[in-house]
């Protein structure tokens, strides 16, 4: 039988009950993903054009440090990634974790949150951060 994880990060807890449920329902592992330094309420001020997440996400190459705790993907044949969607994509530490984990071989799949924002631009980021490793795999949208 296929072993799915369920890789989360969550700044409200909205992404963290989603990710809970996609787990349940898949019977998955799951792990959050850590920033290295945790986002504070004026990081994530999207009013803020000096703020830390605006600096980040409207640079694409940029990428935010993770904690070094994901677990062994190599027993697993799906991957699910869920997060919030910050100005229309990603948080950059997605990007952080897709380069960082070997995902050669896996059925990789996404799921976000957002108070408005459709998952089109995600998914393009997403499909150029994959491209960009090289990986041989199957992406699921």
């Amino acid at each position: 039988m296929a072993k799915t994880l369920v890789l989360y990060y969550f700044a409200t807890n909205t992404t963290k009950k989603i990710a809970e449920q996609v787990a349940q329902k898949l019977n998955a592992d799951m792990a959050e993903i850590h920033p290295a330094q945790p986002y504070t309420a004026a990081d994530l001020n999207w009013h803020d054009e000096s703020s830390r997440t605006t600096v980040e996400q409207h640079e694409h190459n940029s990428r935010v440090d993770i904690k070094d705790d994901l677990p062994d993907i190599s027993g697993y044949d799906n991957i699910v990634i869920g997060h919030p969607i910050w100005w229309a994509i990603p948080p950059r530490m997605i990007s952080t974790v897709i380069d960082h984990l070997d995902l050669n071989g896996k059925n990789l799949a996404l799921f976000a949150t957002s108070g408005g924002t459709s998952y089109d631009r995600s998914q393009n980021y997403v499909e150029r951060t994959v491209n960009e490793n090289g990986y041989d795999l199957a992406l699921c949208r």
